[in-house]
């Protein structure tokens, strides 16, 4: 697969984008709601500065997969962290290194950014992705994610 482009995500790319979101939410079976999504996804990643940083991996005209990340501070580190929200390979591309470069592209990404680290999550379940990290070198933290919703 090395005719396989990294880049960052552009305007056009949106209503793929949110299609591999939906697909990424399946598989991580958990629900997920597409209406209302271009216009935020285009207000968070194309701000200045970005709220949402997007990189997509392409072959020809398609999408094959995805990493989206924000810039955070660490209370506890004293320092700017970037938060891996989401990496998801298409499934007919999975098992070609695919996931580690758009690793790689997050970390630079950091990088650029003065980021001391990368963190992210995973479900426990989800055996395939826990390996994958630990192959690259990650070392989970034992923590349970919380989320709380917002009544209007």
């Amino acid at each position: 697969m090395t005719d396989i482009r990294i880049r960052p995500a552009t305007q056009s790319d949106l209503p793929e984008l949110i299609e591999l979101c939906a697909l990424h939410a399946a598989y991580e079976q958990a629900p997920y709601e597409a209406n209302g999504k271009q216009q935020k996804l285009a207000a968070a990643l194309f701000s200045a500065p970005p709220v949402l940083y997007a990189r997509v991996a392409e072959q020809g005209d398609k999408l094959l997969a995805y990493a989206t990340a924000t810039r955070e501070f660490s209370t506890w580190n004293g320092d700017y962290f970037l938060h891996m929200d989401c990496l998801f390979v298409r499934e007919q591309a999975r098992g070609n290194g695919l996931g580690e470069r758009l690793v790689d592209e997050i970390r630079r990404l950091a990088k650029s950014l003065g980021c001391t680290h990368i963190e992210w999550q995973t479900p426990q379940d989800n055996v395939d992705a826990i390996r994958f990290y630990q192959r690259l070198g990650a070392v989970a933290k034992a923590k349970q994610r919380f989320a709380l919703a917002l009544a209007d």
